[in-house]
């Protein structure tokens, strides 16, 4: 063998050398950055800006994979997480699913039944009453006759909110200037009310002036004596 060929010979072998310690490089890197990423799980983000307490449903949001360690243990990596729950907040598009951005849909108790009732958004209720809310229930009635006299009550307390629809016109021929002016638009609301209460306010809703809620304060219980539940204003005389 001559000088020529023992070059090209020594050439060969550096260069698979060279090219094995390359590969292990790669390997390397490769170990390193599964080392440091982890396996992949499936998490989930929202498609469009959600409204707060309004019911989930798995066309909202897309399914995307990432990796497991990047995610925080609130992280929802199962649509089944959010059968029968409700926004807490406004929700924004682009966001990753937390658990602790939602919460269960009230649900009725024993000897509950479910009662909806349309309520004049002119009394406030609008925005400010949700979705496991409790609440007062007023009613004010009209006097009877020319020897009656007008009288408001008080017909529920502690009425829990299951549901808040969509402001609705009352009439929708009416241009958005009248329906401000008259008071014409409300909002149903569905409450969970034992029998009795629910007659109560359906009694109130065909046949009271005004039916309007007062929103309890988190956490409480309205006690309110019977003496105390029906206010004429003869009584402040």
């Amino acid at each position: 063998m001559n000088s020529r060929q023992r070059r090209g010979v020594i050439l060969l072998v550096l260069s698979a050398l060279c090219a094995i310690g390359a590969f292990a490089g790669v390997l390397s890197v490769i170990r390193d950055v599964n080392s440091k990423v982890g396996p992949e799980v499936t998490a989930y983000r929202l498609k469009s800006d959600i409204a707060p307490y309004k019911e989930l449903t798995a066309a909202q949001f897309e399914q995307i994979e990432m990796p497991k360690r990047w995610l925080s243990d609130t992280a929802v990596t199962s649509l089944s997480q959010i059968r029968g729950k409700i926004a807490v907040t406004q929700l924004e598009k682009g966001s990753l699913l937390q658990t602790d951005m939602i919460v269960a849909r009230p649900e009725l108790q024993a000897g509950q039944q479910e009662i909806a009732i349309m309520i004049d958004a002119s009394t406030g209720v609008a925005g400010k009453i949700n979705p496991g809310s409790n609440v007062n229930i007023f009613a004010t009635f009209a006097a009877d006759g020319s020897k009656g006299t007008d009288e408001s009550r008080l017909i529920v307390t502690n009425a829990r909110v299951l549901d808040v629809g969509k402001l609705t016109a009352l009439d929708p021929n009416q241009s958005a200037n009248e329906q401000r002016d008259n008071a014409t638009q409300a909002v149903p609301i569905t409450f969970a009310l034992d029998t009795t209460d629910a007659q109560r306010v359906a009694y109130a809703e065909s046949f009271a002036v005004h039916v309007r809620l007062a929103l309890v304060a988190g956490g409480t219980q309205t006690s309110v004596p019977d003496s105390d539940r029906t206010y004429t204003l003869d009584g402040d005389k």
